[in-house]
């Protein structure tokens, strides 16, 4: 009953299509303040292999709890640490929020509705943290600071939600190295192989994507990391292959991100031809 209670609501809200007409002003909005492959790699979290909204989150929302910590303790000699603290949770917002836009722009249509609300509930939460900051000049400021970390729980609550049940940002080929022989298995024939062309072929119950030129074959995880798309299905150009649903791009040589909003690297196998047989092993499988 009691997860019933939570469970349900958010439910409703994943699947409440009059939040679209919002969520597509916010994805314009997005497109226009989030320009540019190099910005959108570095707010995604390429350089570090993972998102970096959630780092960001932890250094805001510690900042503005602590600050709210020390007004419910009461004590006028906090006053002048919970405003520092404030300030500074108010001044990392913008690189969180930023960050935060640049994940959500890629999401499906479920993690969007949640996406828009984490991030208006979130809204609300820095405009009662300001305001708390503008009263204490005037000796006030602590009742809207508690109210503001009851609704940052709230947006902590809905970002979690985001994360680990809509799997927001995680890397989607990380069970591939769990679900394939460790030793050199036999994949597909050579000559059934077109020559240029990238394609699925199954290794068990595992989809990978192989491309041969002449005898040389290259093999890596058909799942894209960032929301499971079928990479067979995308363009090869230049030795990278691009998602065919959100345009993450991905060097074939050593799978790695060289376009987000994926941040995880592909799964590349090592490939053997031995006669007609084409041989595949990833190494660290098992």
């Amino acid at each position: 009953m009691t997860m019933d209670l939570v469970s349900r609501p958010l439910d409703r809200l994943e699947d409440s299509t009059a939040l679209d007409p919002l969520v597509e002003r916010l994805a314009a909005v997005a497109d226009r303040v989030v320009p540019g492959r190099v910005l959108r790699n570095l707010l995604n979290g390429v350089p570090v292999g993972h998102p970096l909204h959630p780092a960001l989150a932890q250094a805001t929302v510690g900042l503005l709890m602590s600050a709210s910590a020390l007004d419910a303790r009461g004590r006028d000699e906090d006053q002048g640490a919970a405003q520092l603290l404030i300030a500074g949770g108010l001044l990392s917002a913008a690189p969180t929020a930023l960050a935060g836009l640049a994940d959500w722009m890629h999401g499906h249509e479920q993690q969007r509705r949640v996406g828009l609300v984490h991030a208006a509930v979130n809204v609300g939460a820095l405009a009662l943290y300001t305001v708390s900051l503008g009263r204490r000049r005037r000796g006030a400021g602590r009742p809207t600071s508690l109210a503001g970390v009851a609704a940052l729980g709230a947006g902590a609550f809905l970002g979690g939600h985001l994360g680990f049940r809509q799997a927001l940002g995680a890397n989607h080929a990380e069970h591939v190295p769990h679900r394939v022989p460790a030793e050199w298995t036999r994949l597909c024939d050579l000559a059934g192989l077109p020559d240029g062309r990238l394609v699925q072929r199954m290794l068990g119950d595992q989809p990978l994507a192989a491309l041969r030129r002449g005898g040389v074959v290259k093999v890596v995880s058909d799942v894209c990391s960032h929301l499971s798309a079928p990479l067979h299905e995308g363009e090869v150009s230049d030795g990278c292959v691009a998602c065919p649903w959100h345009g993450s791009t991905f060097r074939l040589d050593d799978g790695a991100v060289v376009r987000s909003p994926a941040t995880a690297p592909l799964p590349v196998f090592e490939v053997r031809v031995d006669g007609d047989d084409v041989l595949v092993r990833l190494p660290g499988a098992g």
